[in-house]
């Protein structure tokens, strides 16, 4: 079973069978929307900020549900001037600047840390206009980087973001296979003279927004990921 992590752009997808259910995890609980077809979670529910949300939670829930494969959707920054904003981004790399989360507080376990190779290809294949390949950084937030900041991440990356890399490594903890589908909404701080704010984050993802609902929409429909194994 397909499971789609992300923010508001989730709950428009069009789906009329989607049925409501709390999940509860040795983690807390999580809210998710489930069909016969995929399990939708929106990372943000409840309003909760980037650095506030249990993520341990969020992706424990795909597992007690039988979810096998998971697709991440980030609204990112751009860290160069050749990837302006409306670019969708298949990241095949991650740098986590915000420190680890995991599972395996009590027992001594070494994961690989990585994006799905496998589900990161379905994904280019699927979406071929999409940029393939990169590295995705994420910072804490709530705030936008500074200006140096971003200038020393370029070195490392390509896109920024708050969420993402924390539910890649859940899901390796997990040995869900994991990839990332991001859309870049904003330059940011510095790049290109650019100021990021949120205004301009949330007017740029609802431009974009009936873009967005029909990939989500042909992920589930296709059978390279309902049908993966």
């Amino acid at each position: 079973m397909l499971g789609i992590i992300g923010g508001t752009a989730i709950i428009h997808t069009g789906l009329t069978d989607l049925t409501k259910q709390i999940v509860h995890t040795p983690y807390g609980s999580s809210e998710v929307m489930c069909s016969d077809m995929v399990v939708l979670l929106q990372r943000h529910q409840f309003h909760t900020p980037p650095h506030k949300i249990n993520v341990r939670a969020h992706i424990s829930a795909f597992a007690v549900l039988g979810v096998d494969a998971i697709i991440c959707i980030g609204s990112t920054g751009s860290l160069h001037a050749d990837l302006p904003p409306g670019s969708i981004v298949i990241p095949t790399d991650y740098f986590c600047a915000t420190g680890n989360v995991t599972i395996y507080n009590h027992s001594l376990n070494h994961i690989t840390a990585q994006i799905s190779p496998e589900l990161a290809q379905k994904l280019s294949d699927l979406f071929p206009m999409a940029h393939y390949g990169g590295c995705y950084v994420q910072t804490e937030g709530p705030r936008f980087e500074t200006r140096h900041e971003t200038r020393y991440l370029a070195q490392y990356g390509d896109i920024v973001g708050m969420t993402i890399a924390h539910e890649i490594m859940i899901a390796n903890d997990l040995q869900i296979p994991c990839a990332a589908l991001c859309f870049v909404d904003n330059y940011a701080n510095g790049i290109e003279n650019a100021t990021a704010t949120y205004d301009e984050v949330i007017s740029s993802s609802k431009q974009t927004q009936h873009r967005t609902d029909s990939m989500i929409q042909q992920m589930i429909h296709s059978a390279q990921f309902t049908m993966h194994k």
